[in-house]
């Protein structure tokens, strides 16, 4: 009986833990990870280049639903807000998504924002393990001031809240 109750506490223990972890390998307070965004054509998109700026990286996926209501957020109401602030860069990162998926998908979509491709999942591997979409925000100092899994309308206002405050 002992052994029993104590391999049903360990089970738990461990399900417990699994629940809790949300694919973030990056979270808030740490430095944001060094990255290289290449794209099919050779150009090079260093995070090196990003010092000094609030940072939003997301990533998502042509494929996951929650990534599309986000993206659809992102398009009308942050990046008519944003799109001119030299002190913001925006990120949308296609997780395994190469340029041409990426330019035959907006072709559909018509997203007026740029999207970066992540075709091995370099640049996702450095923030998470699993899960989209995703989002990091970077603040000027590189710290993450914010990371979110998944979409919901009160999570992303939340998230607009955080980029006006840190770009102040």
């Amino acid at each position: 009986m002992k052994k029993y109750l104590l391999s049903c506490i360990m089970l738990l223990s461990i399900l417990s833990a699994g629940a809790q972890n949300n694919g973030d390998i990056v979270k808030v307070g740490d430095t944001m990870p060094t990255f290289t965004i290449v794209s099919d054509d050779g150009t090079q998109l260093r995070s090196s280049s990003l010092k000094g700026k609030v940072v939003l990286v997301n990533f998502f996926a042509t494929w996951c639903p929650p990534c599309q209501k986000e993206l659809a957020e992102i398009q009308s109401t942050l990046w008519p807000k944003y799109k001119d602030n030299d002190k913001f860069k925006l990120l949308v990162i296609g997780r395994e998504h190469s340029d041409s998926e990426l330019a035959k998908y907006n072709e559909k979509k018509g997203f007026a924002f740029p999207l970066y491709p992540d075709k091995n999942r370099a640049v996702y591997g450095a923030f998470a393990t699993s899960l989209i979409p995703r989002s990091y925000l970077i603040g000027k100092n590189g710290k993450v001031i914010a990371a979110t899994s998944g979409y919901t309308e009160e999570e992303f206002a939340g998230l607009m809240k955080e980029i006006e405050d840190a770009l102040k």
